[in-house]
């Protein structure tokens, strides 16, 4: 006999949840099989270039998702500096760039907007000095990208 966490009762809950899909599985496969014919009981077709309708809705599947939008230069710059200028406003020490992921370009603009963000924090508190971040980082990668490269060298 198996307890209440044992694998007997794990197999009836798990097949009763797995029933109801397993039934339709069987069930549209065997629709689509009747209504398909075969080459004795009908004429042969050639492959129709839409796809066939859902059986039970009667309706062309939904078209395949477009692919991921690609992230700008400059949004990955204003990302990421405005994730360590956070770091660096909240622990007030800077890390080495490289260790941060940043270019050497893009270090002067965690620097720069650290600078303003500091006395906005004292005078106008945290979440002023977040947003300041937040546009400042977009504004200045912006500009730093606006050509969509960011320099001679990945390390610019």
């Amino acid at each position: 006999m198996g307890t209440r966490g044992g694998p007997r009762f794990r197999a009836l809950v798990l097949g009763s949840r797995l029933a109801p899909v397993l039934l339709a599985g069987v069930l549209s496969g065997v629709l689509s099989a009747g209504c398909a014919g075969t080459a004795a009981t009908g004429p042969s077709r050639a492959p129709s270039p839409t796809p066939p309708a859902h059986p039970a809705s009667g309706r062309s599947p939904a078209p395949p998702s477009p692919s991921p939008r690609v992230t700008s230069p400059a949004e990955l710059c204003a990302r990421a500096v405005a994730y360590w200028a956070r770091k660096v406003l909240d622990d007030d020490t800077y890390g080495d760039y490289q260790s941060m992921g940043l270019s050497n370009t893009q270090y002067e603009i965690l620097r720069r907007v650290v600078a303003a963000a500091r006395p906005i924090r004292q005078r106008q508190g945290t979440d002023a000095a977040q947003h300041l971040i937040d546009r400042q980082a977009r504004t200045d990668c912006a500009e730093r990208y606006r050509d969509g490269a960011s320099g001679k060298g990945p390390w610019q």
